[in-house]
This record gives structure tokens, sequence and C-alpha cells, in this order.
């Protein structure tokens, strides 16, 4: 069995919580416990004004295609899925990406066309068992449990109400138990209340951090969550938490897709303020090119590049392979949230747009003088001294790179790979 990189990053941040650099990322592709018919996302194929959604078998594939694509640390996955695909297929085995499965799914996550139940408040259920994510069937033999996944994703809604809330917090309690018996791990969720009224606005993020530290502060190592996954509010409640325990990892979650600026920009900024882990679903499963922009949200993960420039470096790949994109560069440059706001609540900031590629003509050395910074041109010289500026392990050193030089890079590197 392949020692998982999930591992391996989670020692070195407790080892070091203020040293490591270690980042883990994870894609979310549970969404067949909350949004049905539509959890695959949209189908390539455009058929007037018929929307069709990919089928599952499609779903699975790209799946499978990220796990041994390799650079994300969890994939996250509905039981049924893990099972077909941890179990039967067993394409954990020589990977060092983690399988993980959605435990429970709370009402507030039954998007079902035609209902109600997300606006309602959140009520605590549990479709699947520990036994069946485990091994495929109920009552597992010990020497069974490792077929199958052994982490899991946990969530909680508070609605600021005692008896909501109490009645959320024993079904969790119910489920640590068991889980510490199993030898079962698992990170906790903790969404945002879905009643609008619950809390003021502005005090989302104070009753969010709150709420965690209260909820865990009962919870001794054994039945801790490994780390948390929540909304991203804004660097001064991101700074808060990770301030009070270090050894308290923090993750974020994604949201809606949004544009690709809104992923990246969201990946660094909690970066920034000490998120160490980031769940993204339909950011990942709503890009135009899913592999590609996973290597995109690594590179952001691991310091090689800044949003900016991968989201203007994403845009050329998508050019070289011949796929169109949801939006132009200008578009997909705009920021929809507010991860710019130190509060989480102030206005939405975007940067300048991409500015159009203006190159001049060669200079007399025979070289191209680029016009600006973040040209997207495929100049020759830019890949092969992109190509040169390597570090020790003979893997790019994209901190020595400019701008250029790294879109040339990713330009360079998918023609290879795609011919």
């Amino acid at each position: 069995m392949v020692e998982k990189s999930l591992d391996q990053k989670l020692k070195r941040i407790h080892a070091d919580p203020h040293g490591s650099k270690d980042f883990i990322l994870a894609d979310a592709k549970d969404a067949d416990m909350a949004l049905a018919i539509g959890a695959p996302g949209k189908s390539p194929e455009a058929h007037s004004s018929e929307l069709r959604y990919r089928t599952l078998a499609e779903f699975r594939e790209i799946v499978e295609q990220i796990v041994e694509q390799g650079l994300v640390d969890i994939m996250l996955m509905s039981a049924s899925t893990s099972e077909v695909l941890t179990i039967q297929k067993k394409i954990f085995e020589k990977s060092p990406v983690t399988p993980a499965a959605r435990v429970n799914d709370t009402t507030d996550i039954h998007v079902i066309r035609g209902s109600r139940y997300s606006a309602q408040p959140s009520l605590p259920f549990r479709t699947a068992t520990l036994d069946h994510i485990q091994c495929g069937h109920v009552d597992c033999k010990s020497e069974d449990r490792h077929l199958g996944a052994n982490l899991g994703l946990y969530s909680i809604t508070f609605n600021n109400d005692a008896i909501l809330d109490r009645e959320a917090l024993a079904a969790y309690k119910e489920f640590r138990l068991e889980a510490e018996r199993k030898g079962f791990r698992h990170f906790l969720e903790v969404f945002d209340p879905n009643r609008p009224e619950a809390v003021e606005a502005s005090k989302v993020p104070e009753f969010i951090n709150d709420a965690i530290v209260r909820t865990l502060g009962g919870v001794t190592a054994k039945g801790r969550p490994v780390f948390l996954k929540m909304v991203y509010h804004g660097p001064r409640a991101m700074e808060e938490l990770v301030r009070y325990d270090p050894h308290l990892v923090v993750g974020i979650l994604g949201g809606s897709a949004g544009t690709t600026y809104d992923a990246f920009k969201l990946l660094s900024e909690a970066k920034k303020y000490g998120a160490r882990v980031a769940l993204f679903g339909r950011k990942i499963n709503n890009a135009e090119n899913q592999l590609a922009f996973v290597r995109f949200l690594r590179h952001i993960a691991d310091g090689g590049l800044g949003a900016e420039e991968a989201v203007r470096a994403y845009h050329a790949v998508l050019e070289k392979i011949g796929v169109r994109p949801q939006r132009s560069l200008e578009e997909d440059m705009q920021l929809q949230t507010n991860v710019m706001s130190y509060s989480g609540t102030g206005k939405v900031i975007s940067p300048a747009p991409a500015k159009a590629c203006a190159c001049q003509e060669k200079s007399g050395g025979g070289h191209v003088a680029h016009a600006h910074a973040g040209c997207a041109c495929t100049a020759k010289e830019s890949a092969v001294q992109a190509q040169a500026e390597n570090g020790s392990n003979g893997e790019p050193d994209f901190k020595r790179m400019t701008p250029a030089q790294k879109i040339a890079y990713h330009k360079a590197r998918w023609d290879r790979i795609l011919g």
C-alpha cells in the first residue's frame, strides 16, 4: 500500500504548525448525496436549449482520471461511488490519494428539484453506515475494514436554536463514538446557518468560530476530526481560529462554481491567512477541463503560482487543447466573492482586466520584446528559459520564473501531454 500524501502532510503540519508549508487539496465528488441528477454536472454537448447532465458513469470516469493524476490528496465520494472505485476497482491501492466518503447528509443538503428542504432548518440524517463505507456490507469483520474508505466527512449545521442544535450535537456524538470503535477517521464540515434570520450576518464568522471551539472543547484526541471544512469568512476570522489552536487544521469549502479567479483567489487568500486544506467540489466539477484546473490549484497551493497568473495560464492551456472557455479571459478575471475583505463582509474587489497581447516586433537581437509581463504568447525562448529555471529536484522553479515564462511552460507542457 502506497503511503498517502494526506498522512505525510498532517504529520509535518503537527510537527511544525507554524513552519510547515504543506497544503492539503481535496476534490469533493460527493454531490450525488445532495444534487441528485444534477450532481455530475453539465454534459460537454449542447442540445439547443436543453440542459443535459453527465451520466454517473461519466462522472466516475472523471474521478478515476483525477485520482490517476495524483495531484489531490483526498478524493471525497458518496458511499456508493466509493464502493465501486475503492472496493471493487481498487483504484486507490497504488495511489497517494486518500479515498473518503460522506458519512452523513443533513436535510439542508437535500437539493431535490421541486423541494423546499434546503430552506428549512437543518435536521441530522445519515444514509450511509460506516460498515458499508469500510467493507461494502453490514457487520464488517475487523480484517475487512481496510477494503473501503476509512476517512469520512461529517457535516453539521448550527442554526442558533437550542433544540435543533442540541439534536445535531447529539447525532455528532453518536457518530464519533461509533467511528472510534471502528477505527474510522473523519473531518468535520461546519455549515453556516441555513436560516437567514438565525444569526445577524455580520456576526456569522464569530458565531461559527465559537460554535466550532465549543463543539470540540469536550472531545479528546481519539474522537477529534483530523481537520475542519468551513466557509471562508475572510482573513480576520481565519486568523482568529488558527491562532486559538495551531493544531486545529482548518480547511475551506469551495462553494458555488463562480469564475476561475474566484476559485484561485479563494485558495490563495485562505492559505495566506492560515488555512491548510481546501475542498473544492463545484468549482472543479464545472471547470472546462478538470485535470488542468486541478493542476493549477495544486500550483497555487504549493506556492508556485499566484491566482492572477494562474487564470491567464489556465486560459492559455484551454486555447492550446482546443477547449472553448465558458467566459472570456477578461470575464474570468472578475472576482464575484468577498475573499479580499478582511472582515469577510466587504465589497467585491476585482483586479484590472487582463491586458490583451501586444507583443512588439523582434528586437535587434532577434528576440520578441513583450509589451507586458502577463503576455500569454507562446514565445519559444520563454518556454526554453522556463525549462532551464529548474530547482534541484529537476522540477520547474516557478518562483524564479516571470509570469510569461510560467504561462509558456504550461502551454509547452500540455503540448507534450496532448500532442
